[in-house]
């Protein structure tokens, strides 16, 4: 089943099982059909099950998201996850798993003291990839070392990821490197902004890696949104989003989605974005609420 036809049913659904106040803004009669917009025609979400539906197993939240109207799902590290149960639980509903976090915060990319630990898990990062299904997984450049400057740590992921290329490469799994903030989120990362995610995936010159483009952080480290997009999407491999302040869906703080998905469309962009954001109300409603902020339902 195709999102549109998903996002149809679970909004026909809708409009009896969740009919309230706060819901009727966003329901055209008995039923709510796709919007024939450019975003709606070249965009799907994917969402973040750890982010939303956490109070759930985490199998289970597979079901669950199909349920909610998207036909991918993201979430963070493999290491505590049943890929098995992942793996049948996207053939069952019908889902894509496209992209989980290959390699966390801690021990930092940063430092080539561990660069033979990055390399290791790395290959096995790609091997857990290929038993699910998933395309891409998210890299992190680490948190400041002592004793070493910016540079000379951006230096050091430029040299691990160079370590790493060809192995994305024979397993066909690109490498998205996450720049974050660090004005409200993540103080003492070492990497932040576009500028130099651009840089360092230039440097690298691989179309194995690439920028996880983390709106939501692009905003609070820099703001303009389409200028900087304009300016690095050669190494742009995926595009996440939430709203600010509050790291919440789309249309509960100041960012123009609409006018920023018109600008990726634009561009070229074709994947999925990965909504990595908390539902401000129930993730049902937060759902309905993001699909019609974004022009995907009226």
């Amino acid at each position: 089943m195709t999102n549109k036809s998903t996002r149809r049913s679970f909004l026909q659904l809708g409009a009896a099982a969740y009919a309230s106040t706060a819901l009727t803004p966003f329901i055209s009669g008995a039923s709510a059909t796709r919007v024939p917009s450019a975003t709606a025609k070249s965009l799907d979400l994917a969402l973040n099950i750890e982010m939303w539906l956490y109070n759930m197993p985490f199998v289970e939240r597979i079901g669950k998201a199909k349920e909610l109207g998207f036909d991918f799902v993201e979430f963070w590290p493999w290491r505590n996850k049943k890929l098995g149960a992942i793996a049948e639980a996207c053939k069952k509903y019908d889902v894509k798993v496209t992209q989980f976090t290959g390699w966390g915060f801690v021990p930092g990319m940063n430092n080539p003291d561990n660069h033979a630990k990055f390399v290791t898990e790395i290959e096995a990062s790609c091997k857990a990839a290929k038993q699910i299904g998933a395309p891409m997984m998210t890299v992190v450049a680490g948190n400041d070392q002592p004793g070493m400057t910016q540079a000379e740590m951006h230096e050091h992921v430029i040299t691990g990821l160079n370590l790493v290329k060809d192995i994305a490469a024979q397993y066909e799994v690109m490498l998205i490197i996450e720049p974050m903030n660090i004005r409200r989120d993540h103080q003492g990362h070492c990497l932040y902004g576009s500028v130099d995610a651009v840089r360092i995936c230039r440097e690298v010159n691989s179309p194995w890696v690439k920028i996880n483009w983390d709106l939501y952080h692009m905003q609070i480290s820099e703001g303009d949104l389409c200028g900087h997009l304009n300016d690095g999407f050669d190494q742009v491999g995926y595009i996440q989003l939430a709203d600010h302040p509050g790291r919440n869906e789309p249309g509960t703080g100041e960012i123009n989605y609409s006018r920023v998905f018109t600008e990726l469309i634009k561009l070229g962009y074709d994947k999925p974005v990965g909504v990595e954001c908390s539902p401000s109300l129930s993730a049902t409603e937060s759902s309905q609420n993001m699909f019609r902020n974004l022009g995907m339902i009226e």
